[in-house]
């Protein structure tokens, strides 16, 4: 068993009522981020894929803190996950938040049929990641491709990962591009 230890986590609200053309509904987005210890920093290990395992409690109690702060379930309707590992680490290392992370918010969210996108680099201190952003339901959905922007000031240190999952809560403000709609979802196979 692998040990993340958590050394803190950080939320990040917004809510949008326009960008540059008349207000609308409001939109919300939110992010969770936790800096761990990364168990394989350091050298390589040939066998981490069972450490994913290991990250789903993080997965799950970081997927219930955003929703607490977002307000609870109702509305959220986008997600995105993203990792970023220090200096010490692999790129590969962030790839076990693929499943736990993805886990977590379809566990906690329920019916999500989409692919969760996700973004992954190696940077330190300070750096920032754009977790993407897509529609829960439907891969094609464009109104509500998007991405947001978070990071901390003091990590991940070089022993570190940085794991963050993202939801919101409708469609870009003034989204008017055309492609699929959240009406025409069919709900079929998490693309259209």
């Amino acid at each position: 068993m692998a040990e993340f230890t958590l050394r803190k986590t950080m939320i990040f609200l917004e809510e949008i009522a326009h960008d540059g053309g008349p207000a609308g509904p409001m939109r919300q987005r939110g992010a969770v981020v936790a800096l761990v210890s990364n168990p394989f920093a350091g050298g390589y290990t040939e066998d981490i894929a069972s450490a994913m395992d290991d990250l789903k409690p993080l997965g799950l109690a970081m997927a219930d803190k955003l929703i607490a702060a977002m307000g609870g379930i109702e509305g959220i309707d986008g997600y995105g996950k993203a990792a970023m590992c220090g200096e010490a680490g692999e790129l590969e290392h962030t790839a076990l938040w693929h499943v736990a992370g993805g886990y977590a918010m379809r566990e906690r969210l329920g019916e999500a049929l989409a692919i969760v996108p996700s973004a992954m680099k190696q940077g330190g201190p300070g750096t920032r990641i754009d977790v993407p952003l897509g529609h829960m339901n439907a891969a094609y959905v464009r109104s509500h491709f998007d991405a947001m922007e978070v990071g901390l000031p003091d990590g991940p240190r070089a022993g570190e990962l940085l794991f963050a999952l993202a939801m919101s809560r409708g469609p870009r403000i003034h989204a008017r591009v055309g492609g699929l709609t959240v009406d025409q979802i069919s709900k079929g196979d998490g693309l259209r």
